[in-house]
């Protein structure tokens, strides 16, 4: 049934079911992780929350967050990304990962971080590569940390901590 599956951005109607996708995808441990710190008290970026819809049931998420690095340049965080349980396999976070990807792409966006298993992000374009001269303000597994590119070279000479959006940043990111 997939012509029934469309991508929407998310509203208030489904946060619940999502916050319930996310918490049996993650469990109750994933608030001590250093990205969950850094979303704690930041809402996502609006036009960048999406969430996959097979009729009226939420299948599957995906959020971007404002972030700075080095409190200058801004970036996204890209996550959680879930689809769910019963749902896994069916091509559901490609699909979401595909078009948040291109509509972050197309509202300006130029980097993206994340910290998810290289192998199955390669595919979008996010290496361990691009995010080694990124920190982040608490523990990661290296290995998990990825970044991308959007535009070609927007990488160049960036580095630093991770942080939340400064004003400068977050002016940026809004704009």
């Amino acid at each position: 049934m997939e012509s029934s599956m469309n991508i929407v951005v998310e509203t208030s109607a489904h946060e619940a079911a999502v916050e319930k996708m996310v918490a049996e995808a993650f469990g109750p441990d994933r608030f001590a992780k250093t990205v969950y710190r850094l979303r704690d008290g930041v809402a996502p970026i609006p036009s960048l929350s999406l969430v996959m819809l097979d009729g009226e049931e939420v299948v599957g998420t995906l959020r971007f967050w404002p972030i700075s690095i080095g409190g200058t340049t801004p970036a996204l965080l890209l996550g959680p990304l879930v689809a769910a349980i019963d749902r896994q396999g069916q091509g559901i976070g490609s699909r979401l990962m595909e078009e948040g990807l291109a509509r972050a792409e197309a509202d300006g966006h130029q980097i993206v971080v994340l910290v998810g298993d290289e192998p199955y992000y390669a595919r979008f374009g996010f290496t361990g590569a691009l995010a080694r001269r990124l920190k982040l303000p608490g523990w990661v597994d290296r290995k998990r940390f990825l970044a991308r590119e959007l535009v070609a070279g927007a990488m160049r000479g960036v580095g630093g901590m991770i942080g939340r959006p400064d004003e400068t940043a977050a002016g940026l990111i809004a704009a």
